[in-house]
């Protein structure tokens, strides 16, 4: 069986600066700014990293406050949504191109979480 290892934690702020600056002081965790999508993203030694998102809609997805998000590696994003819908999920974003980084969709489970899927376009 494969192994889905949550790979990836999305927290919604008002500004990602002051928020990182925040953690980074609270938690010692490193920053790193990636310039192409302007993502300040988190490395939480231990666990799964992370990024700040600004509260609001990006690539058709609405980030909301108290609304973590959780990326969730997978080997087949489309096989896994199917999956989730013959559970009775619902796909909330189709799989989506992060360029020369990989792909993601969102989908909803029975109690309404949304959680990310994740695949590498440049696996280990």
């Amino acid at each position: 069986m494969a192994k889905h290892p949550i790979v990836h934690v999305e927290i919604p702020v008002k500004d990602p600066k002051a928020a990182g600056e925040f953690y980074a002081s609270l938690f010692d965790w490193k920053l790193d700014l990636d310039p192409t999508f302007n993502y300040l993203q988190f490395e939480a030694e231990g666990g799964p990293g992370g990024a700040f998102v600004k509260i609001g809609n990006e690539n058709g997805y609405e980030h909301k406050a108290n609304s973590p998000l959780l990326h969730i590696a997978t080997d087949d994003i489309d096989a896994t949504l199917d999956k989730v819908e013959a559970l009775g999920g619902k796909t909330i974003l189709p799989k989506t191109e992060i360029p020369g980084i990989g792909w993601f969709g969102i989908f909803s489970d029975p109690s309404g979480n949304n959680i990310s899927l994740y695949t590498s376009a440049n696996p280990r």
